[in-house]
C-alpha cells in the first residue's frame, strides 16, 4: 500500500490558530474537494502528531502529510513511536516531512547539538531506524520526505527517505531539486499564492517573504539560485517576491503550479495567503476545480 498525494495538495500554518471543531470541519471539507493531500507545519502551535491524527480522524481519503514535523522538537524514539502508530491507524494515510532549523530563540529540547545539517539529519535517521519499538506494526512503514533544499540534503533525501520536501522556492529551485534527487524520487514542492488584485497581491506576498529574509537556511539557498542583496532588502525585490510567490486570479495560480509540475514536481501543495485571519475557505474552494485538473 502506498501513500497517494495526488497532483495537487494544500498547504497551511492556519491550521494551529484555530479551534480543533473548526479543523475537523476543514479537513472534511478540503476531503470532499478532491485535494489529494493536506500538509502543515510545525512550530509552537499543535504538536506535529496529534495535529495529523486531528486531521486524520476528520477525513476518509486524504493523505495528511507533515511539513515538517521538527527533529529538533523531539527524541527520534518519540519520532519514531508516533509515525508507526499513525502508519497503522491510518493506512496508507500519513507522510512524515522531516526537518528542523533550531534558532537560538528556540528550546534545545532533546537535540542539544545544532551541527551540520546533514550530519545531524543522518544521525537523526540512523536513530529512528534504531528505535526499540513494540506493539502493532503497520502493514507498511509510511513513506518520509525530508525538508530538503541544497544539494547536500537533497543527496540524503534520495538516499535514506522516499524524496524531498522543499518550501520556499521558486520554480528553478525545482528543476535542480530533480536533477539532484533523479528520477525516482518523490519530489513534493511548496508553492505560496495569493488570490487578489496585484498590488494588494503583491503586498501580502512581500509580508511573507520578508518574514524569512532572517532565516539563513533559506537565504542560502536564494543566493545559490542567484539572488543578490539587492533582492534580499526591504521585504524582497519584486524580483524576489513573484518568483516565490504566485499572485493574482485562479489562472495565474493555476499556471505556476503547472510550471512547477513541469520542471520535475510529482506533486505541489498550494499554501494560501489572504492576509486575514482565520483559515483561507473560500479560496480552497475557488482553486480546486481548476487545480484538480492538472
Amino acid at each position: 500500500m502506498s501513500v497517494d498525494l495526488g497532483r495537487v495538495g494544500v498547504w497551511t500554518f492556519a491550521l494551529d490558530g484555530r479551534p480543533a471543531t473548526e479543523v475537523r470541519e476543514a479537513a472534511a471539507e478540503l476531503d470532499e474537494l478532491g485535494y489529494g493531500a493536506v500538509w502543515f507545519g510545525e512550530a509552537f502551535g499543535r504538536e506535529a502528531f496529534t495535529q495529523a491524527a486531528l486531521l486524520l480522524g476528520a477525513t476518509r481519503r486524504l493523505t495528511v502529510a507533515t511539513g515538517i514535523a521538527n527533529i529538533f522538537l523531539r527524541d527520534p524514539i518519540a519520532m519514531a513511536a508516533g509515525e508507526r502508530t499513525l502508519a497503522e491507524a491510518f493506512p496508507g494515510r500519513f507522510l512524515l516531512g522531516l526537518g528542523g532549523h533550531r534558532t537560538t530563540d528556540q528550546p534545545a529540547g532533546l537535540l542539544p547539538h545544532h551541527g551540520r545539517p546533514v550530519p545531524t539529519m543522518r544521525a537523526y535517521l540512523d536513530a529512528m531506524d534504531q528505535a526499540p519499538l513494540q506493539g502493532p506494526a503497520p502493514a507498511e512503514p509510511s513513506p518520509r520526505l525530508l525538508a530538503a533544499l541544497g544539494p547536500g540534503m537533497l543527496k540524503l533525501a534520495a538516499e535514506r527517505t522516499r524524496g524531498a520536501h522543499p518550501y520556499f522556492v521558486p520554480v528553478e529551485h525545482t528543476a535542480r531539486a530533480r536533477q539532484s534527487l533523479g528520477p525516482d524520487a518523490l519530489l513534493a514542492v511548496e508553492q505560496t499564492v495569493v488570490l487578489d488584485r496585484p498590488e494588494r497581491a503583491r503586498e501580502v506576498a512581500r509580508g511573507f517573504v520578508s518574514g524569512y529574509g532572517q532565516a539563513r537556511h533559506q537565504v542560502e539557498n536564494l543566493r545559490r539560485l542567484g539572488f543578490g542583496d539587492d533582492d534580499l532588502v526591504e521585504g524582497g525585490s519584486d524580483r524576489l517576491v513573484d518568483a516565490l510567490v504566485a499572485y493574482g486570479d485562479v489562472e495565474d495560480v493555476v499556471k505556476r503550479v503547472r510550471e512547477q509540475l513541469d520542471a520535475g514536481a510529482d506533486h505541489v501543495c498550494v499554501q494560501v495567503l489572504s492576509g486575514e485571519e482565520g483559515l483561507p475557505l473560500r479560496q480552497w474552494r475557488e482553486l480546486a476545480p481548476a487545480l484538480l485538473e492538472l
